[in-house]
């Protein structure tokens, strides 16, 4: 008999990364319209756990007007001989894997920023109600974590008691990070890798170190440590970091080997501490995204909850999209806002100075762990809104990217004789390949009639060059 056999909708691996759009969901827990929303396991003793009861504070999913989004949060207990709390935070993390099991049931990011929908078709099939979404989490829950011998789940929908809890459970995430604080990846000889977001983007694998948080934020080395141990098949496994390559950069023999394996070849390479070169993947559920800004050298960061636009005048959006998807982008960089605690946050790109631009609430999140002396520097939506603003703002505050500039002089285009050839090394990373026309002659040869216009659009193409020529022609 099926595990599911009794839920109205199918439950299985084939429903993971289905998307539900805006028109074609029921209710949205949680998302970027709402400011209070959390999801939260935490480890109990067994005798405190009533096994399998379901508490509804505020509005079930019927009460609910349809299309629209509300407050949310999460609670679920777990107990068992083998619960620590050190599992708390893959317990959790688990969730974005197992409610995307579900037909029609959309779940992106993690802690503090999640995203759930249900579907209009999946709730008029009889997915109405918190009580069925929990019982299909017992099941999945005990039948694949068997270290769980007891569980129950409180859903909250009242806005005013998701606000009160709030703030305990933003705690709650700051004591489970605080613990790796002080180790240093060169203490270790074992990462761990992350495999809960392939369904979303194929060849990313987070690499967990004492001092890189996965992407999304919620799952430490200690993490790792201890679900490889209780769940040693399962999604988070060891990597052993093999000989290392590049200290400054952070490359090892051991994590491009398994990085490779588990991308079957797309990924070859992997550096922890740099936006450029080989760059760690990102899936989409990332906290924040450093982007590179070319006009002054420098990195801006946004993190997900930011709703206006950056300093060059793109927003969270469509920043993330440059970088998700499992791709090696140079100078966009997914990454949690945990990493930005750590002395190695972007060391090869130089660090904290090569940072000029960040959400004010980002700085107050982690200005105990920045340099003093760069605070000040780096400019924030309070105080400049263009890139003439930053620079202006950059040379005011002597901040240390101004030094590597070069003067305008050296900047100003030499002027070009007609037919000069013009030779270049140019890097290759972002470069935008033109429409190309293509020749009247041969448009009846694809069958389209003479006078039709065509271009050809090359997409997803990847062009290595070693130069490009650039000709100056008459008109």
């Amino acid at each position: 008999m099926s595990l599911f056999e009794d839920i109205p909708v199918d439950v299985g691996i084939i429903y993971e990364g289905e998307r539900i759009r805006g028109r074609e969901m029921q209710v949205e827990l949680g998302g970027p319209r709402e400011e209070y929303k959390f999801e939260l396991v935490q480890a109990k003793e067994l005798d405190e756990i009533e096994d399998e009861k379901v508490t509804i504070i505020g509005n079930d999913l019927p009460d609910i007007p349809e299309g629209t989004n509300v407050p949310f949060g999460m609670i679920i207990e777990v107990g068992g001989v083998e619960v620590e709390k050190d599992l708390e935070g893959v317990i959790e993390r688990r969730l974005h894997e197992y409610v995307n099991f579900i037909e029609g049931f959309m779940h992106l990011n993690q802690r503090y920023d999640i995203q759930m929908r249900i579907s209009k078709k999946s709730y008029q099939k009889g997915f109405n109600s918190f009580k069925i979404f929990a019982k299909v989490l017992f099941r999945l829950y005990k039948s694949e974590m068997t270290f769980i011998e007891k569980m129950q789940i409180t859903f909250i929908t009242d806005p005013e008691k998701v606000k009160e809890m709030y703030p305990e459970t933003l705690e709650i995430y700051e004591a489970r990070d605080a613990k790796a604080r002080g180790m240093s990846d060169d203490d270790v000889d074992v990462f761990y890798g992350c495999s809960l977001c392939q369904s979303f983007a194929p060849t990313h694998l987070c690499v967990i170190t004492p001092q890189r948080y996965a992407n999304c934020g919620a799952i430490s080395w200690f993490d790792g440590k201890a679900t490889a141990k209780v769940d040693p098949k399962g999604p988070i496994f060891e990597i052993p970091k093999g000989a290392l390559i590049d200290g400054l950069t952070g490359e090892y023999e051991g994590v491009n080997r398994i990085i490779r394996e588990k991308s079957l070849g797309e990924i070859e390479r992997v550096q922890l501490y740099t936006g450029f070169g080989y760059p760690h993947t990102s899936c989409g559920c990332f906290e924040a995204c450093a982007f590179y800004i070319p006009e002054v050298d420098g990195y801006g960061v946004v993190h997900r909850n930011y709703r206006e636009k950056t300093v060059n005048g793109l927003d969270f959006v469509t920043i993330s999209d440059l970088t998700a998807g499992g791709r090696q982008v140079d100078g966009f960089h997914g990454l949690s806002i945990e990493y930005m605690r750590s002395p190695k946050f972007m060391q090869a790109d130089g660090g904290w100075d090569r940072f000029v631009w960040m959400p004010e609430d980002i700085i107050e999140r982690i200005k105990d762990y920045m340099p003093p002396e760069i605070i000040p520097k780096i400019a924030t939506e309070k105080n400049v809104s263009s890139l003439d603003d930053l620079k202006t703002w950059l040379r005011e505050k002597n901040h240390p990217i101004v030094n590597t500039w070069k003067p305008e002089e050296e900047k100003k285009p030499k002027p070009v004789a007609q037919q000069q050839v013009m030779q270049q090394q140019m890097p290759m990373a972002g470069f935008t390949v033109p429409s190309l026309e293509l020749p009247a002659s041969m448009v009846p040869m694809v069958g389209l009639p003479q006078g039709v216009n065509v271009k050809i659009i090359l997409k997803n193409v990847k062009i290595k060059a070693e130069k490009v020529i650039i000709r100056a022609e008459k008109e």
